[in-house]
């Protein structure tokens, strides 16, 4: 096999024979489907699979282990990550990255698959600027927030979490004649905002890639009040750049007293719980085309999905590349919301 060496501009020769798979940053559903696709691709193919566990704090700290096919059976179906995450602060030190390195060099490892976000592939491509090890990204995020593919790992099942939690929202609002205001994660990318609230019918979608007027919020609400529409359900990202639920919230009851104005915040919950099919297939894929990637030299890009098709991006090609919104979803919202 032949590797491109990105520190010293040549060609190398290398036999991959131990691979290094971690999770980091925010955990998202199907991280475990992830873990399960490289373990078991790495295994088929005669190579050690090592665990490290806590993401780049477990790396510094040398809490690695050998794992096989055993350890990857029946955790398909489960959130979260076998493999615990972290985010940590001294791998941002360059004594903290050094260290990271001598524990890998000190499990012989030669090739990383790497599971997460943003922050996972920041500190991947300040990494590879000092050492040389074949890396391949997975995009384990429920924000949606990468560039290089059309879903993340989790997103699916966390937009379903929140679709299935404002729709019993909405059945309270309409018994007691409510207005509700959802606030979602995202606190940089509104895309689960923006998919739950047109596929639970939200009145107003509040998200950080639109700057929120108020005014015009208070106005459609004054609109539906005066032609008795009793449900209006307002979904908010967490990074809208109003300040969040409780700041809209205070808005609209500073200017309408007399409505029953209640905030919900779905939080953590739309992090767990059992990874949709979607996710399940999307990380099964992924993790396959990661180890394949790194077998045949093709390194410090993340693997990802666009119209169908495995495709790899560079690192640094990905990172807070956020799409933007599409403004006839944002006028369509308008629309079906009458």
């Amino acid at each position: 096999m032949v590797f491109y060496n990105f520190n010293r501009g040549n060609l190398i020769e290398l036999i991959m024979k131990k691979i290094g798979v971690m999770t980091s940053g925010g955990d998202s559903p199907g991280m475990n489907a992830a873990i399960r696709s490289v373990v078991r691709t790495c295994l088929y193919n005669n190579i050690n699979v090592y665990g490290i566990k806590r993401g780049y704090q477990g790396m510094i700290e040398g809490d690695i282990y050998k794992m096989q096919t055993t350890d990857v059976s029946n955790i398909i179906q489960r959130g979260g990550t076998i493999l615990k995450t972290a985010r940590s602060k001294a791998f941002m030190t360059e004594e903290g990255r050094q260290e990271a390195y001598r524990q890998l060099m000190k499990h012989d490892i030669e090739g990383l698959v790497l599971i997460g976000g943003d922050g996972t592939f920041r500190g991947a491509v300040k990494f590879f600027e000092q050492f040389t090890i074949p890396a391949v990204g997975l995009p384990g995020t429920i924000d949606k927030d990468l560039s290089g593919t059309d879903f993340t790992i989790g997103f699916d099942t966390a937009v379903n979490t929140a679709v299935e939690a404002i729709d019993k929202i909405r059945d309270t609002a309409e018994a007691h004649d409510r207005l509700f205001i959802v606030e979602v994660m995202g606190r940089d990318a509104g895309y689960i905002a923006l998919n739950s609230g047109i596929a639970c019918g939200a009145e107003d979608i509040l998200i950080p890639e639109q700057i929120t007027n108020i005014d015009e919020v208070l106005s459609r609400i004054d609109r539906d009040e005066r032609r008795k529409k009793n449900v209006h359900i307002i979904v908010v990202a967490e990074g809208d750049d109003f300040g969040g639920s409780k700041e809209v919230s205070s808005a609209i009851t500073s200017r309408f007293p007399e409505l029953d104005v209640r905030v919900c915040i779905l939080g953590h919950i739309q992090r767990g719980g059992a990874p949709s099919f979607s996710d399940r297939v999307l990380a099964s894929r992924l993790g396959h085309a990661a180890v394949n990637a790194l077998l045949s030299g093709n390194t410090q890009v993340m693997a990802g999905v666009v119209n169908g098709k495995i495709c790899f991006t560079p690192f640094a090609n990905v990172i807070k590349q956020n799409s933007t919104i599409d403004a006839d979803m944002l006028e369509m919202i308008r629309v079906l919301s009458e």
